[in-house]
């Protein structure tokens, strides 16, 4: 049995659980080592079962055989799934309570038998993944390296008169021509004023001589996800602009030497939090300082000054400390790092600092 489901079917005993239905398309990805399209899973310790429809059905076969039971459904899922819970010996059926929205909650309770339990369970398969495991982490590597080729490419590439949604267009297209499936999220490009909004619309505004140009960025390698963000400026750098990048860095590097094993996550938010407070910019950055990464582009683990978690060896999380001034600019830096046993590997950062 593979590794991944032997681990989610472990937890699975605790709570008196005879199955359980996974319906996040990034969980289903996990734990069949294949993109998810329309489909759920159903895992139990008699069989697992794979639903999907006619498009990806053929597919499905090809690829799991002696792996999964394929269910091809005809009409509902859920009907489908309800069918094969209401099988004899099972009883207690755990679904994600996360996941699974009150519509489908509701439509699957009124197809159970009476005498099913449906049982809501809370980051079974999520709590797996927040460490990840060799062939994870190559992939996320591959990711990083497309993306860093990508920033490399706007480097060169940006110049006054350019439209940002042009710049991303172009960032789309590398990141494909480079071997990723496409870019991780929708890119920000952001210039001049734009830069002080932490998740700017890219829009049609074009980019001038002697102001910021913001990138963040990231790559879909077979599934997996990278995350970067870099400043770069056309023309002079502001002396603002400059005090401010200076200090970014600063606050990312305190963060990123806080990084160990048992150390908790909080604590890096906030070693970077009061490189920022102490000088007197703390008010112009309010989100959190960094962001798992894998499957999604956002996961656990949070790296906030709210989450006790401690740190172990193989989670990968982002660290992007900014600072955004109203009206004016924004300075944000973020890289990637995999936690080790012995510490941190920055899978980033040698560009454009």
């Amino acid at each position: 049995m593979d590794t991944r489901i032997k681990n989610t079917l472990s937890k699975l005993i605790p709570d008196n659980l005879d199955c359980l239905i996974v319906s996040s398309a990034a969980n289903i990805s996990y734990l069949t080592r294949e993109i998810s399209r329309d489909s759920m899973l159903l895992l139990s310790k008699k069989e697992n079962i794979y639903f999907t429809d006619f498009r990806y059905y053929e597919e499905a076969k090809q690829k799991f055989k002696g792996k999964f039971k394929v269910e091809q459904i005809s009409g509902s899922m859920l009907a489908s799934i309800a069918a094969a819970c209401n099988k004899p010996g099972l009883k207690r059926v755990g679904f994600e309570e996360e996941r699974l929205t009150y519509r489908q909650f509701r439509l699957l309770k009124h197809r159970l038998n009476e005498g099913v339990e449906l049982i809501p369970v809370s980051s079974y398969i999520d709590a797996i993944r927040e460490v990840k495991d060799k062939d994870e982490l190559a992939k996320i590597r591959i990711a990083t390296a497309i993306t860093e080729k990508a920033l490399s490419f706007a480097a060169r590439m940006l110049k006054p008169g350019m439209k940002e949604i042009e710049v991303a267009a172009e960032l789309e297209s590398f990141i494909r021509y480079n071997g990723g499936r496409t870019s991780a999220f929708e890119i920000i490009v952001a210039s001049g004023r734009n830069t002080s909004f932490a998740h700017h619309l890219t829009s049609q505004r074009v980019l001038k001589n002697n102001e910021p140009v913001l990138i963040d960025i990231g790559t879909d390698y077979m599934g997996y996800k990278s995350d970067l963000t870099r400043v770069f400026f056309l023309g002079k750098i502001p002396i603002l602009a400059r005090k401010i990048y200076t200090l970014v860095v600063k606050a990312q590097d305190a963060a990123i030497s806080r990084i160990k094993p048992g150390q908790p996550l909080s604590a890096i938010d906030k070693a970077a939090r009061k490189v920022i407070i102490r000088a007197g910019f703390g008010k112009y950055f309010g989100h959190a300082l960094g962001h798992g990464i894998g499957l999604e582009i956002h996961e656990k683990p949070s790296v906030s000054a709210a989450n006790p978690e401690v740190i172990k060896p193989g989670m990968v999380f982002t660290i992007e400390p900014a600072v955004y001034i109203p009206h004016k600019f924004g300075i944000r830096l973020e890289d990637t790092v995999i936690t080790t046993k012995q510490g941190v590997e920055v899978l980033s950062g040698s560009l454009n600092k």
